[in-house]
């Protein structure tokens, strides 16, 4: 029985109309995951670390120690979302704070979403490029096959072996990415509930301020 010829790279080269594309899904992939982890890194600790910090001086209606307290903070969503509140809370109502706080933050979570999409598509996709890839290998052994005229399994097993590691490598590109989706989207929804705690307690803090100081 004749070898078959399993090289990996000479397979991805013969079967290159899908399987560079899924290489460059692949290299896209990883390079959004990396970014995507750097980016989202130490997000919930610094929301709580900075609500902790931030809540018993707003309770106290001690305003500026709350200002200076997110000031000196580092550069985070929290951050950002609890400046914005602070700078419009003085004579601004509850009600419109708490619509500041909740259009602040929507935009945070959006901004720590991004790029997602990418892997969605990347792992809706990439099976299906992988697969066109293979139907056009098994066509190609066929038609090889029609020119040579002979038959017979063993005339385009080869060819359809070859053709096969595209389906492969789209499959290993979906799953991969599907995933990192997963874990990201999981992580930014985490986020998004501890922005919400987050302004929850500090627009609670600065009422129970008001009332500590006498206002209303």
């Amino acid at each position: 029985m004749e070898n078959v010829n399993l090289d990996l790279v000479a397979l991805i080269q013969q079967g290159a109309i899908s399987t560079y594309p899924l290489l460059l899904c692949s290299i896209i992939m990883l390079g959004v995951v990396l970014e995507r982890f750097w980016s989202l890194r130490g997000i919930l600790s610094s929301t709580a670390a900075l609500t902790s910090q931030v809540v018993p001086l707003l309770a106290r209606g001690d305003v500026k120690g709350g200002r200076a307290g997110v000031d000196q903070a580092q550069p985070s969503p929290a951050r950002r979302v609890f400046a914005d509140v602070l700078e419009a809370e003085p004579g601004m109502p509850l009600p419109d704070l708490e619509r500041v706080a909740d259009e602040r933050q929507f935009e945070e979570v959006q901004g720590c979403g991004a790029y997602l999409w990418i892997l969605g598509t990347i792992g809706s996709s990439a099976p299906f490029i992988g697969l066109f890839g293979t139907v056009l290998g098994i066509i190609r052994a066929f038609h090889s096959m029609a020119l040579a005229g002979t038959g017979g399994f063993g005339v385009v097993a080869g060819g359809i072996s070859e053709a096969l590691i595209a389906t492969a490598l789209g499959l290993a590109v979906g799953i991969v990415s599907i995933v990192f989706y997963n874990y990201l989207q999981a992580r930014v929804e985490r986020i998004d509930a501890a922005l919400r705690i987050g302004n929850t307690r500090v627009l609670e803090a600065i009422a129970v301020g008001r009332r500590a100081n006498g206002a209303r």
